[in-house]
């Protein structure tokens, strides 16, 4: 279950990352790939926290569910 949900995430932050490198010709892409990266490390954090304090059914936020 949290290989699945950990994947799901990465996935959608490999998208935003590269939606916000597309971006980058146009100069926004630089400002969304830092709050892309600082939000992946925030969420990544708090998910190793919540797990390992024992909630087993923690899910990420804002992430896309591609794997069922």
């Amino acid at each position: 279950v949290h290989g699945k949900e950990s994947l799901n995430f990465q996935i959608t932050v490999s998208i935003a990352a590269i939606i916000s490198w597309v971006l980058v010709f146009i100069l926004i892409g630089f400002v969304l790939l830092a709050i892309v990266a600082i939000g992946a490390l925030i969420l990544t954090i708090m998910a190793a926290i919540k797990v390992s304090n024992g909630q087993l059914d923690y899910r990420y936020p804002f992430a896309l569910r591609l794997l069922k």
